[in-house]
This record gives C-alpha cells, sequence and structure tokens, in this order.
C-alpha cells in the first residue's frame, strides 16, 4: 500500500541520487543520441530498474510539443464508428502519438466542449469526427497551432483537413443495383441523426431517383439503430404501397428492416423484398443477413489521416491534403441479380 507522504512516480531525481549521478545524466541517459559515458548509463538502468522509474514522455514532450491527439467522437457503440476509433488509435499510437478519446454527444454544445478540452491539453492535433464544431472555436484551435481534421464533415472550414466519403457515387449505385433488380416500388430509410454523411446518401438518392422519374417511398428512423430499422419496417409494411426495393443509410438500419419485414410481414429477402445497406459492418456479412452494402474503406481513411498528422510539410495547399474516398460495393445476397 502506497504511504500518503510517498510519491506518485518515482522521480528522475530518486533515480540520480540512487545512481550517484546527476539529473542531467539520468536524462541524457534515456535521450536517444545524447552523450553519455557507458559506465554512467549502466549506473542509471540500474537504479532505475531497481526503483521502477519510467521515463515521462508527457512532460518531456510538452516543453515543446505535446505529441497528443485528440478524436472527439460520439456513439462510440456502432460498429462502423468502433471500428474507426480502433483503426485510427492504432496507427496513431503506433506512430508515436498519445491519442485522447473524447466521447462526446454530437450537438454543437458538446462537440465546442470537447474541443475547448482538447486547447486545455496542448493537443497538437483533433480529428472530428462526429458533430460540427462552430468555426470560431476551429479558428481558436487554428490559431493556437493545433492542426485540425475534420471526417465526414459537411463544412470547409479554412485552414482544416478534411477527409470525406464519396456518398454520392454510392448513391446512385445502391439506386441502381435496385432497378437493375427490378424493383418497382423503391424506398429509402434514413435517419432523423441528420449527419453530413447520411444527409449526403438521402439526397444524391433522392436526386438520382427524380432524374429518372421515380417516385420514392421515404421512411425517417428516429436513430440510426437496429431497433429503428426493425420499428421502420413495421410502418413500411403496414401500409398499402410497401416498398419491393429499399436503400438504407446505414447497415444498422438495414439489418432491423430486414428482421421486421422477414418476421413481422413473412417477406422473403429477396425475392420479395431488396434491401442495401451502407458501411458494411462486421454483422452485415452474417449468414442470417449476407447484407448488399457499401464498405468504408476505414483503414485507407486511418492511414491518411495519420499521414497527415505526421507531416512536416504543414504548408501544402488545404486542397492536396483534403482527400475523398469511394465506398466499394460489397455484393451480397440481399439483392437480386435480375428481375424476377
Amino acid at each position: 500500500m502506497r504511504r500518503n507522504n510517498s510519491p506518485l512516480f518515482v522521480s528522475a531525481k530518486a533515480v540520480a541520487e540512487r545512481a550517484g549521478v546527476s539529473r542531467s545524466a539520468v536524462s541524457r541517459t534515456f535521450t536517444d543520441g545524447a552523450s553519455v559515458s557507458e559506465e554512467t548509463r549502466r549506473k542509471v538502468i540500474e537504479a532505475a530498474e531497481a526503483l521502477g522509474y519510467h521515463v515521462n514522455h508527457l512532460a518531456r514532450q510538452l516543453r515543446e510539443r505535446s505529441n497528443i491527439v485528440c478524436l472527439i467522437v460520439s456513439d462510440l457503440t456502432t460498429p462502423v464508428r468502433a471500428a474507426m476509433v480502433d483503426h485510427l488509435t492504432r496507427k496513431l499510437q503506433a506512430a508515436g502519438k498519445i491519442t485522447v478519446v473524447l466521447n462526446t454527444k454530437s450537438d454543437e454544445a458538446s462537440v465546442n466542449h470537447a474541443l475547448k478540452l482538447t486547447l486545455h491539453y496542448r493537443a497538437d492535433a483533433t480529428v472530428v469526427l462526429s458533430g460540427t464544431p462552430s468555426t470560431a472555436l476551429v479558428k481558436t484551435a487554428l490559431s493556437n497551432g493545433q492542426q485540425v481534421v475534420l471526417i465526414n464533415r459537411d463544412d470547409r472550414l479554412e485552414g482544416c483537413d478534411i477527409v470525406g466519403l464519396d456518398n454520392a457515387t454510392a448513391a446512385r449505385e445502391a439506386l441502381f443495383l435496385l432497378r437493375r433488380a427490378g424493383c418497382r416500388r423503391v424506398g429509402l430509410l434514413t435517419s432523423a441523426a441528420r449527419t453530413p454523411s447520411l444527409v449526403e446518401r438521402e439526397q444524391h438518392f433522392l436526386a438520382t431517383a427524380s432524374t429518372e422519374g421515380l417516385s420514392v417511398v421515404t421512411l425517417e428512423a428516429e436513430t440510426t439503430s437496429y431497433g429503428a430499422g426493425l420499428q421502420s419496417a413495421k410502418r413500411a409494411f403496414a401500409r398499402s404501397d410497401p416498398p419491393d426495393g429499399v436503400f438504407c443509410v446505414t447497415d444498422l438500419l438495414a439489418l432491423g428492416f430486414m428482421d421486421g419485414a422477414r418476421h413481422e410481414f413473412g417477406l422473403c429477402i429477396p425475392k420479395d423484398l431488396c434491401v442495401i445497406g451502407f458501411d458494411n459492418i462486421e454483422q452485415a456479412s452474417w449468414e442470417a443477413y449476407r447484407l448488399t452494402t457499401f464498405e468504408q474503406p476505414l483503414e485507407k481513411i486511418a492511414n491518411h489521416v495519420v499521414s497527415l498528422l505526421v507531416s512536416t510539410d504543414l504548408s501544402m495547399p488545404q486542397a492536396m491534403r483534403s482527400a475523398v474516398f469511394e465506398p466499394v460495393a460489397i455484393w451480397r445476397r440481399s439483392v437480386r441479380h435480375h428481375p424476377i
């Protein structure tokens, strides 16, 4: 048990005293490339191991750069968000970054509060995965030397690095797949969450349908959850003109919608109903669903973000630092290959 008056951590001073060397000799021993004699190094290492000493990298880095990268994120329990955070944290840590995850709500006030915390932490960079911070607060972060990366946001704040998805192409492809399958009453299941990516998928799907002279049965779930998809199916198939092909803006909505259609109304997928999702979460590939969907290239996105954060060329034009990734169509059996 630690005594109340004992230090929380073993200090470099304690190591120096035990080794019989100066405090600066301890610092040089644990600094790559620093000059220190082999005898002194041996004494310091032995003393450090005996005392259980570990270098305080954070205190050392705060003299110049903190090496901290903050991730502002909400809905951490959703599969695609959890996977994105997993990719980013592992790759950032491999690049020697200290990662701080700020779990927040997606509304502007919550995101602004989280961004203020990053300034208190003296973070070198902030990656915003959820919500949209105010322009004024982003400018404050940038003026304090912080790098800001926005992922799947619809704003184009000057000075920020932008990483996005080509939702337009995916939405057009989704409509094409449903039309090719012979679907005559096309539906769209969107969400009241109204995040930038979801809105883009919705708008481009509806716009493409309009240019082809199609009317779309539009359903709006309260959230992007499995349960919301299930309830949406109950509403959709209780009406007199239910859809026979539906594009769901997330996989979770699609999985719930499929189960509602099958278990509540006895529909057969894809014979009676074709369903397309978005994200390619692990559950989409399960044998019970085999959902046709669009995969977010999470690893490529994470690699690009890390390359931005480790790059020393901050003078590169913003347009060259921004990137848009194309979702990959994943064909499974929730959509027919041809009309019946």
